[in-house]
């Protein structure tokens, strides 16, 4: 299925971090761009038991990280579990999973096989654990003793009423249930350390820290929002959370004491999501306000606004906030963002651009992920489908490579305590857009 993706040439690309800018399987022999494909769409069955009418939303779709399964919330309290990647018409030569866990899959217990999870109330958010982790061994044991030395990927599911149901990924299980919470949990996060500690947000303005590893124990609960928390995001580091509610500004917490680092305040509308670049240098935020802000979440110097401009000019006066954004996600490599908005566009932007590379159509958009080996983006909709569109493939530069490196163990600060050139030192901390 081919879907009209506007896709231009970009000024100053030929001086970006990217050895190359294509979107796999689509150049033609005289290396011209066409249309950027849609891969593949996914659309729930009619359950008769609820009206069809309601609560069908997808409102979060995610990835493993070791991109072997997808988890989506096809609406209906339903979430669908499925082996990546899909069937082979659907998924162009590369997109294949690298998974450490498909050699011992195919040959000990099977291909894996798609499953359905009954949560029993409207799903809003979803979070799949680092796979495979120590600690998640000693949570798999004392539930299943008879097999001890299973590693155990897992899903943890946010839902209406305040509760998070944790799953087990290969069998379907459910783990532990949590409760906490008084309103809808809106979004999940695991620390990518693997220590299976998860935090929450929820439309009761708390944020949530469990430690699943002492049988889902509640350690921390975060306040200060003033209105429902929609998103929050752990850096790669482990080092900090970010949390956007229903207003102007960000916060920023440690992930070390739990307290509060630091308000962020730029956006002239509520925040609605957030994300931390692989390197943990960058932190994008979008709000209903039509702008992306990237921040250095270090100092909490602005960086960047990306403005997102209607194509077409609105008919009327009711239009003015058409392009209010839903989602922004960094690509797995740091080169790239995707954000989905109301005007009914998914746009993809270079790191070092202030307009779009590519925009395509999707109609009542909700939510957006990266494949994490690059080259898919999930998008979500009102709809309760799913839609995966191909995405850029790069090859990052050597330079570029050595900052997310450095970056990942190194501040903003102490990188500019560093003895090497001002020109340097501001490559390195992303001041040279």
């Amino acid at each position: 299925m081919e879907a009209g993706v506007k896709l231009e040439r970009c000024p100053g690309l030929e001086d970006s971090d990217c050895c190359y800018l294509c979107f796999p399987g689509l150049l033609d022999g005289a290396g011209i761009a066409e249309e950027p494909l849609l891969l593949a769409e996914l659309k729930p069955g009619r359950p008769h038991q609820f009206d069809w009418k309601s609560s069908c939303e997808t409102w979060s779709v995610a990835f493993s990280p070791d991109g072997s399964w997808f988890a989506w919330s096809q609406g209906h309290c339903i979430v669908k579990l499925i082996p990546w990647p899909l069937e082979e018409q659907f998924i162009p030569k590369g997109f294949e999973a690298k998974s450490r866990s498909s050699k011992s899959d195919s040959k000990g217990r099977g291909s894996p096989k798609e499953k359905t999870l009954d949560c029993g109330q409207i799903v809003w958010g979803l979070a799949f654990s680092p796979w495979p982790s120590p600690p998640s061994r000693k949570l798999w044991a004392r539930h299943h003793p008879q097999v001890p030395d299973v590693s155990c990927l897992i899903l943890a599911t946010g839902l209406n009423d305040g509760q998070i149901k944790i799953w087990e990924v290969q069998t379907g299980l459910l783990l532990l249930n949590l409760s906490g919470h008084q309103d809808v949990v809106r979004d999940l996060s695991f620390t990518p350390s693997g220590s299976l500690i998860l935090v929450s947000a929820s439309r009761d303005k708390t944020l949530r820290i469990w430690d699943l590893n002492k049988h889902g124990k509640q350690i921390q609960v975060l306040s200060g929002h003033l209105q429902w928390v929609y998103c929050c995001s752990i850096s790669p580091d482990c080092s900090m959370l970010c949390s956007a509610a229903g207003e102007k500004s960000v916060f920023l917490w440690s992930m070390r004491s739990y307290t509060l680092i630091r308000k962020l305040e730029g956006h002239q509308s509520s925040v609605v999501s957030c994300d931390f670049s692989p390197d943990s240098a960058l932190l994008v935020t979008a709000s209903y306000d039509t702008n992306v802000i990237m921040w250095d979440p270090y100092t909490g110097e602005r960086l960047r606004s990306l403005h997102h401009t209607q194509l077409d000019p609105p008919m009327d006066d009711s239009d003015v906030h058409i392009s209010s954004l839903r989602s922004v996600c960094f690509s797995p490599e740091g080169l790239y963002l995707a954000t989905v908005a109301d005007d009914r566009l998914l746009r993809i932007w270079a790191l070092e651009l202030k307009t779009p590379i590519a925009f395509a159509p999707m109609t009542n958009g909700l939510c957006c992920t990266f494949f994490p080996h690059g080259g898919v983006i999930a998008t979500g909709t009102r709809d309760g489908h799913v839609q995966f569109w191909t995405a850029p493939r790069v090859l990052s530069s050597l330079k570029h490579l050595c900052r997310k490196a450095l970056r990942s163990f190194l501040t903003t600060y102490q990188v500019l305590a560093l003895p090497i050139p001002k020109k340097m030192k501001e490559f390195l901390t992303y001041r040279t857009f």
